[in-house]
């Protein structure tokens, strides 16, 4: 697998982490300030790790993934 191939898998798995826990903080039971500002800053971290993948495949439109 390039160094391409596992870049992208980490930028995936790393999003999906950001939006999972906003999703944890937002719904959890017992829900205080903390857990909804960390639950904004995780979703902005997902959003910008969206738009980073992006850039990165702009980059390296070039390069295989093999």
């Amino acid at each position: 697998m390039s160094l391409k191939a596992v870049h992208l898998v980490f930028i995936t798995a790393s999003c999906l982490l950001a939006f999972g826990f906003a999703a944890w903080c937002f719904f959890s039971p017992e829900r205080t300030a903390r857990d909804v500002a960390y639950g904004i800053g995780s979703a902005t971290v997902g959003v910008a790790l969206i738009f980073y993948g992006r850039y990165f495949l702009k980059k390296l439109k070039n390069v295989g993934y093999l």
